[in-house]
């Protein structure tokens, strides 16, 4: 099991971005959240696979076709309390 929480950073608001994120990651099996930042970045929690997360990872360097990610900061989290992944609200 792996958990990392990510900090994307780029045209990441108002494009669909959370929405995409929340069907992707169900779509791998993935437990965890993700929110709005007030700074206009997008942060998330991944929970699941090693393999799972790194694909998620690797899908949120592009985002929903609108988007533009400039920068994708990852680090090492606690696992989430809640299981299934869903949207937050903004921070």
């Amino acid at each position: 099991m792996a958990c990392v929480r990510v900090r994307i950073e780029g045209r990441v608001q108002g494009v669909w971005y959370r929405g995409w994120t929340v069907r992707e990651a169900t779509r791998r099996g993935l437990e965890g959240w993700v929110r709005n930042r007030a700074d206009g970045s997008v942060e998330a929690l991944f929970s699941g696979s090693g393999e799972a997360v790194e694909a998620m990872l690797a899908a949120c360097r592009d985002g929903p076709s609108a988007a533009r990610v400039d920068d994708l900061a990852v680090a090492p989290a606690a696992a989430p309390a809640e299981r299934g992944f869903r949207q937050l609200p903004t921070v």
